[in-house]
């Protein structure tokens, strides 16, 4: 099973990434904000993907993207999960690593075959 990190100071969005890749075969670890992801990416060896908030308190998405990349040995892909539409931080998070970018509300949908993607789990379920 993949574990997945969705980090956002939302529990509701956290609890909706939850009810969509749950299901769909995944296991998924919560983190409030960047600090509290930092610590728990360190602290997981096996961690597949991480579904970042950009706008949080303490420490924003494109810090705690900027910290784990050059610091923490963050070498899983980083999907950013945002209202934040803006082109200028778009290019920014690009620019730190972010390997793609959800525009909330998001489909349940959408985010599994993202989720599969960049996990290489693109045939879960078939066998």
């Amino acid at each position: 099973m993949k574990k997945v990190m969705i980090v956002d100071d939302s529990r509701t969005v956290r609890q909706q990434v939850v009810a969509a890749l749950g299901p769909a075969g995944f296991e998924v670890l919560e983190a409030q904000d960047g600090v509290e992801a930092l610590d728990r990416i360190k602290g997981t060896p096996d961690l597949s993907l991480v579904i970042c908030d950009v706008n949080m308190p303490r420490m924003n998405g494109l810090e705690l993207l900027g910290m784990a990349r050059d610091g923490g040995g963050l070498l899983v892909p980083v999907v950013m999960l945002t209202t934040e539409g803006r082109t200028d931080v778009i290019e920014r998070a690009k620019r730190a690593g972010a390997r793609g970018w959800l525009v909330k509300p998001f489909k349940a949908d959408q985010l599994v075959a993202v989720a599969r993607k960049l996990t290489g789990d693109d045939v879960a379920g078939n066998g």
